[in-house]
């Protein structure tokens, strides 16, 4: 009679899988940043049919860590300026797996009392980091997208609460109307999460941008106490900050709702020396940004932030029989999810080991590489698209035909990566900054790639 395998224990899975990771993260500032031609093609490994029987896990982790592995891009390794996309810091990355070695369902205090407590932390410390009023609530959310919906809900409980309409319980049909104004400039996550909210895009009344992006405020609508003004704190482009001290001025003056999408600007409320780019968004009343981005937090983690507790409260409560809270702050009343992963864990982690110091300074040094890229740039003779405020840079290699050709040969040949945009109807490569890893050698031989590989498209275009 045949024997079965003996399969890897726990522990001997735990040990190949912190090696195969440690190796990784070892290698990663020596890996292409984006994966080659052959790597693609060995994804093909994975697509078989479902597996009849259970197979050894360390089969399992070995198979993942050699097909993907070579697979990934490596935002971790200091060259990857794609998406607004921060690598991980240490503390987050160590947290994260012990977060992942203790599966705490982040719902319920009594279903975890250690993330519960790491999110009391957190809504203060948060609060002190971006100089928000200390009274706000947070939730710890996906991504920037599901914040932003989040607040959209809680602000229309608030302003139909304050027109005698309960939507939670009468729903939107005949509801008293709530007008939305935006920026020219809005951004996709923000206009999705307004969409899911129930406000339609045909709805929404559009504010003209300037030409770095910013909201300008004597174009704005008349506005009233049904009232949503959507502002942005970074521009996914050009890094811009819309007026908030002056747009919030006039929203308060009528009693409107002014939110937030800072997805990774409101940041720079971190920073001595930057932190005058985002004067007046703290007069707002709600507040959306990513932990995964600036402040280098491991995928994934979204913040929203409401001035009104309450509303928040009252528009993310999920009753059951079996759901019981306790007397002290429940994470589910605060987010649309039920159940969710302690993503709070590493957020602590990170904020912790930074401090205010170590944010302000991640923060003032990807800013001082945007800069330095953008001299680079110029120097080398292209255009530098926007005002580089912050961690930023858009450029153009020419025409639409030379800069796509240069962005699609930066991204093949794997020193750095840097996506496309449009913008002003302009085509450019955009250089967005966020890791901590990223050094002075990480932009001095990511510029010198991108210069030598514009100067062949050129020649190869003329």
């Amino acid at each position: 009679m045949a024997t079965r395998a003996k399969s890897a224990s726990t522990d001997e899975v735990l040990q190949l899988a912190s090696d195969v990771a440690r190796r990784y993260v070892s290698t990663s500032r020596v890996r292409r940043v984006s994966p080659a031609e052959g790597d693609l093609r060995a994804l093909s490994r994975l697509h078989e049919p479902f597996p009849e029987g259970p197979c050894d896990p360390g089969k399992v982790v070995r198979l993942l860590d050699e097909v993907g592995s070579p697979a990934t891009v490596v935002p971790t390794g200091g060259r990857y300026f794609g998406f607004v996309n921060g690598g991980t810091l240490p503390a987050a990355l160590g947290a994260n797996w012990l977060a992942g070695a203790w599966d705490q369902n982040a719902c319920l205090r009594v279903m975890s009392p250690i993330a519960a407590e790491l999110e009391d932390v957190l809504r203060y410390w948060i609060c002190d980091a971006l100089g928000l009023p200390t009274g706000c609530e947070i939730g710890l959310v996906t991504c920037a997208t599901a914040a932003n919906f989040t607040a959209m809900i809680a602000a229309r409980h608030a302003l139909l609460a304050r027109a005698g309409w309960h939507v939670e319980e009468e729903g939107l049909f005949g509801a008293p109307p709530i007008d939305v104004v935006v920026g020219g400039e809005i951004h996709a996550s923000m206009l999705k999460a307004l969409t899911m909210a129930g406000f339609g895009k045909k709805r929404l009344k559009i504010v003209e941008a300037d030409g770095q992006g910013r909201m300008i405020p004597q174009k704005l609508p008349k506005l009233g106490p049904n009232t949503i003004v959507c502002v942005q704190a970074g521009n996914v482009n050009s890094g811009s900050f819309d007026p908030a001290a002056e747009i919030c001025a006039r929203a308060k003056e009528v009693g409107a709702w002014v939110h937030v999408d800072g997805a990774f600007g409101l940041w720079v409320k971190a920073s001595p020396k930057y932190r005058h780019l985002a004067d007046g968004f703290e007069q707002a009343d709600s507040w959306a940004t990513d932990a995964h981005k600036w402040p280098n937090v491991t995928y994934d983690c979204g913040i929203v932030i409401v001035k009104d507790a309450h509303a928040l409260r009252a528009a993310m409560t999920l009753t059951a029989e079996y759901l019981q809270g306790g007397s002290k702050r429940e994470p589910t009343y605060q987010t649309p999810d039920a159940s969710r992963r302690a993503r709070g864990v590493e957020l602590w982690a990170a904020l912790k080991s930074l401090g205010r110091q170590g944010l302000a300074d991640l923060i003032d040094r990807t800013c001082a590489h945007a800069q330095r890229f953008a001299a680079g740039m110029r120097s080398a003779g292209f255009e530098v698209l926007n005002d580089v405020v912050i961690n930023q840079v858009l450029v153009s290699f020419g025409s639409v035909q030379e800069t796509e050709a240069v962005i699609r040969r930066v991204q093949e040949e794997g020193t750095c990566w840097c996506g496309g945009t449009v913008w002003q109807g302009r085509k450019a490569m955009r250089i967005s900054v966020s890791s901590w890893a990223t050094t002075e050698e990480d932009v001095q031989q990511s510029l010198a790639a991108i210069v030598r590989i514009a100067a062949e498209c050129r020649r190869a275009s003329r």
